[in-house]
């Protein structure tokens, strides 16, 4: 076995995965100001949509929360996106208001939108453009997007806020609470970093558990201070202001180990005028948890291995592997696209997996020695070991097996889905970083049982797996799109949403004249991300600690 570093090397110059440009995160902020509603008598309660271009289409990448009534709105989410130096990254917001009866966009009036790139934001800092609305400008309503690059520490933090004894702001009820925190910048101004929801009808409020990235909450900066302003919520939008309290990340670590951390709120004016006045309530933090995020390296270099797999569409609409025209004609000095995309992804994938033995499956084809069809069938004739022997193994495999087959149909990928994602299933019962799952789908058209491809996908978001779906020749392939959730959420037939976005979707006739290493980079491009997703999201940390790892630990 090569040594690993050798691995790295080889893996990161093909794919340039370890030092591409696109391990830059940047946050981004959103405000907006003097916002005009169609409905004159009414304030709108905004959200702001943030949409991507790609390949001349807008896709909707992420959305604030809704802020009920409201013409100035700060919204507390952030958008997080991979800052890319080399391309220009078109984005656009659109400001709509969401009625409260219904959270979609269908009946949602949209009041203007803004668009520009990310270099623009980033080089600037912070960008503020009026809105459009129909290419003219809406009212004097304006859109601020402040940017910050997430570097070095992506830690992050996750908070449990109560309170007591909070002052009655209602006359008929009682204060309907809602926590504010702002992080104040070296330059004294104050940057949102949440907003809790709020708790109707109790001056005892526990808000909900919410997580925030270090850097956002505090810019690295231990001793940087937070205030923190609690408001009693009002349905006009003017929120009557109960208190605050100013505090330190340094201070909230004290909540760690199940002690609680706790700050009277004060209103000043109150404090200066009333003698006996002690406090306007008492906020407490009950937990203060530091979740630890790890790269993609770190998980390669803990020993996790990927296991890739292979499978092949042998369905009829490839034409006959004898005839020159066919899909999978083997062409005595010229790889068919099949072989190509499999070669080009599999070369890759095999310097993270220590022993290089691959399973490889069809599908769609009649297979010997009755001739029934089968959706997942070795392609080596062995069902009980279906490995192949490194991409050679593969290739060959493909080879030999072609004039045993009958090519047919459906195309059915489900089945090929479901049997990885057993063996993904087996791999969660270590609760350890040790196997993650790719599965490369070579396909020449439509899927046909798309409600049991959704439902299996669905499925395998929950597991360590990734699937991608490479498109050979000139079908339409518009449908295998909904597959990859880049332009929406994609759900199983009973409305279940996927965990996380596992699918990428590549058709080869992009890359008919490209080199191998830029179909790959394509294809494989996600992975990182999804791979790091996984494990980050079960809170399940790299095998081994490398010293890159403690490098990087934050000092307590």
């Amino acid at each position: 076995m090569k040594k690993m570093s050798n691995i790295y090397e080889s893996a990161a110059n093909t794919l340039g995965i370890f030092n591409s440009p696109c391990l830059t995160k940047v946050e981004l902020r959103v405000a907006c100001k003097g916002i005009s509603d169609r409905d004159a008598l009414s304030k709108p309660d905004p959200c702001v949509i943030l949409k991507m271009q790609s390949h001349g289409q807008w896709f909707e990448v992420d959305r604030t929360e809704v802020i009920r009534t409201c013409i100035n709105p700060v919204f507390s989410k952030l958008f997080t996106v991979d800052f890319y130096f080399e391309d220009v990254q078109r984005l656009r917001f659109e400001v709509h208001d969401i009625s409260s009866n219904h959270n979609g966009l269908k009946e949602a009036d949209f009041l203007g939108g803004m668009e520009c790139t990310l270099g623009q934001i980033v080089s600037q800092r912070k960008l503020s453009k009026s809105l459009l609305k129909h290419g003219n400008t809406a009212g004097k309503s304006s859109i601020t997007v402040i940017a910050e690059e997430l570097s070095g520490n992506d830690d992050y933090v996750e908070l449990s806020f109560s309170a007591r004894k909070l002052d009655d702001k209602d006359f008929f009820s009682k204060s309907d609470p809602f926590l504010e925190i702002f992080r104040v910048n070296d330059d004294a101004t104050q940057q949102l970093v949440h907003r809790t929801e709020v708790v109707m009808n109790n001056l005892n409020p526990a808000w909900k558990t919410f997580k925030v990235s270090v850097n956002s909450l505090c810019s690295g900066d231990q001793d940087r201070r937070l205030k923190c302003i609690v408001w009693d919520w009002d349905s006009n939008g003017k929120h009557d202001f109960i208190g605050e309290f100013s505090s330190t990340f340094k201070e909230m670590r004290g909540a760690m180990e199940g002690r609680q951390v706790q700050w009277e709120c004060i209103n000043p004016k109150y404090k200066a005028k009333k003698k006996n006045y002690k406090n306007s309530g008492i906020v407490i933090l009950n937990q203060c948890k530091i979740h630890k995020m790890h790269s993609f390296l770190d998980y390669i270099m803990g020993g996790c291995q990927i296991q890739f797999t292979v499978a092949i569409d042998f369905t009829a609409s490839n034409g006959d592997p004898r005839n020159s025209c066919s899909l999978h004609y083997i062409h005595p000095y010229q790889p068919n696209e099949y072989l190509k995309a499999l070669v080009a992804v599999g070369e890759i994938c095999q310097d993270y997996d220590s022993d290089k033995m691959f399973p490889a499956f069809g599908f769609g084809a009649r297979i010997p020695p009755e001739y029934k069809v089968s959706h997942d069938f070795a392609i080596n004739f062995n069902e009980d070991n279906p490995e192949c022997a490194g991409i050679q193994g593969v290739v060959e495999a493909y080879q030999s097996c072609l004039p045993k087959l009958q090519l047919y149909g459906p195309t059915n990928i489900a089945p090929i889905i479901q049997k990885v994602a057993k063996s993904a299933s087996e791999e969660t019962n270590t609760k350890e970083a040790s196997q993650y799952f790719i599965l490369l789908i070579l396909t020449d058209g439509v899927i046909t049982d798309m409600a049991d491809t959704r439902e299996a996908i669905v499925h395998a978001s929950h597991l360590p797996m990734s699937v991608i779906i490479v498109g050979v020749g000139n079908a339409d392939f518009s449908d295998m799109q909904m597959l990859d959730g880049d332009d929406g959420i994609l759900r199983s037939p009973k409305g279940e949403p996927v965990l996380r976005d596992i699918v990428h979707f590549v058709p080869f006739r992009n890359f008919k004249h490209a080199s191998p290493a830029a179909l790959a980079k394509s294809v494989l491009a996600e992975v990182p991300n999804q791979v790091v997703d996984y494990y980050n999201g079960k809170g399940i940390k790299p095998k081994c600690m490398s010293e890159y790892e403690s490098s990087r630990t934050l000092a307590p």
